[in-house]
């Protein structure tokens, strides 16, 4: 039997919480992770406290289990032989490429066990490997620091580029940075040492420059990045209409690019003139691309740059789900190392919902099926497991193939109430009336506003 009799008891009673933990399991292995920081680190060294501890009691604060570091230390510094000040000091000294190599680390485990699993999601472009690149700035700490003590302005702890490849939905790379006022352009190097042959960027106009447009065509690698005005062009085609998508009319011209050095890059430009207005009020929108017009139409261009806001929605799935911006870590090193471990977690739950598609459908799970109470499943089942089972039940997880824990996960998957996790939509809001009235007190009751509103008379 591969699961112990407790754990099979949870399998069948609260199985995504099994299927979670197992996915952590293999991902997210002691020895691994130890050999990871000690492959990666150039300053801290593995002494008393392996950094796989640090990752445990993090990812309690993180998917909310424990609501601060001091509280997971408590609950288990029986098994810790170091201080809480140790603690604090290793998270706030991690640096930045550790969490970015635990990010990676967790993807490249993750990514066999999703492709095991079938129906996946369907490709954006056919042919190409598509990357969603989109930068995110942490949220303003608590002034904790002595630095921060007088300061009136918000502090911000950092940003990173995050790189999610939506064929398994996998948040794949994190390229953080310490200095929360820096350009993100200035992480375009970065950037381009990811890029592989037949993969398809897509971004948004603030990475648009000639630098990343050419690198990624040098690379044979493509783009779908919205045009920004300062990227000059030099030539222009005959704008021609190529039809319709949901958002507005498309057309379509060729453009050749001009870098600072007179480098020129041959493009497509397509240009869709929306039915409605952005937020920033703009009534067009023009995105480059360098794919072929044979694997890709106008029409088609147009609908694959929509559906790059599907990664600012895993950063609001963050948010909701996970602490994945802790406000108490004024230091931006732990700041940066809390917000990889969240996008670990998100890994998690992307694997967890690929399994439900094996095992319910795709469409049906991604039209039904909320990750909030996946996730929210998974948090109050954590200290039950914690407390029921014991560390060597979870050893054939970690010890097992992929193709074995794609088995293992979509055979929980099918013991799963999809009632019980049902998506709710939201209608659309109500506008907010002004507040006129009661202007002259400083508090109601609401019990007697209730009572008036039902027609009685407050005695």
């Amino acid at each position: 039997m591969l699961l112990s009799l407790i754990l099979e008891r949870f399998a069948k009673r609260a199985p995504i919480s099994v299927m979670v933990r197992g996915a952590l399991e293999y991902a997210l292995a002691p020895d691994a992770l130890n050999e990871l920081f000690r492959d990666t680190a150039e300053q801290q060294r593995e002494k008393t406290l392996l950094f796989s501890s640090v990752v445990d009691l993090m990812s309690l604060v993180v998917a909310r289990v424990q609501p601060s570091i001091n509280a997971a230390y408590q609950a288990v510094s029986d098994t810790l032989p170091v201080s809480i000040t140790s603690i604090y000091n290793k998270i706030n000294g991690t640096e930045p490429p550790v969490a970015a190599a635990l990010v990676k680390h967790s993807a490249t485990r993750l990514r066999p066990v999703i492709d095991a699993m079938a129906p996946g999601l369907e490709p954006w472009l056919p042919g190409y490997r598509v990357r969603v690149l989109d930068g995110n700035h942490l949220t303003s700490t608590e002034r904790r620091l002595d630095v921060l003590r007088e300061c009136s302005a918000g502090p911000l702890p950092g940003q990173a580029l995050v790189v999610l490849e939506p064929d398994v939905m996998l948040a794949t790379h994190m390229l953080p940075c310490e200095d929360a006022h820096a350009q993100e352009r200035s992480m375009i190097p970065d950037v381009l040492a990811l890029v592989e042959a037949g993969d398809c960027w897509v971004a948004d106009r603030n990475f648009c420059t000639f630098a990343l447009l050419n690198g990624v065509a040098m690379r044979q690698a493509f783009f779908a990045i919205r045009h920004h005005a300062k990227l000059r062009i030099i030539s222009s085609g005959t704008l021609r209409r190529r039809g319709r998508t949901e958002t507005g009319e498309v057309f379509e011209q060729k453009v050749t690019l001009e870098g600072e050095e007179g480098t020129r890059l041959e493009a497509r430009r397509i240009l869709v003139r929306l039915t409605t207005p952005t937020r920033d009020g703009d009534t067009e929108l023009a995105v480059l691309t360098n794919v072929p017009a044979s694997d890709a139409s106008a029409v088609a261009i147009a609908k694959l740059y929509r559906k790059r806001w599907t990664l600012e929605t895993m950063f609001f799935e963050l948010t909701q789900m996970l602490d994945g911006e802790l406000n108490t870590m004024g230091y931006p090193r732990a700041a940066l190392l809390g917000f990889g471990i969240a996008l670990v977690s998100y890994n998690l739950l992307s694997t967890t919902r690929s399994a439900l598609r094996a095992a319910f459908g795709a469409e049906k799970v991604d039209e039904e099926v909320s990750s909030y109470y996946i996730a929210n499943e998974a948090r109050v089942m954590c200290e039950g497991l914690d407390v029921a089972t014991d560390p060597k039940d979870w050893t054939s997880f970690q010890v097992m193939s992929a193709e074995g824990v794609a088995e293992e996960l979509v055979k929980l998957a099918r013991n799963v109430r999809l009632s019980a996790f049902k998506r709710h939509k939201r209608g659309p809001k109500k506008p907010v009336p002004k507040r006129t009235k009661h202007t002259d007190t400083p508090h109601v009751s609401t019990a007697r506003l209730l009572t008036r509103a039902k027609g009685k008379v407050t005695p």
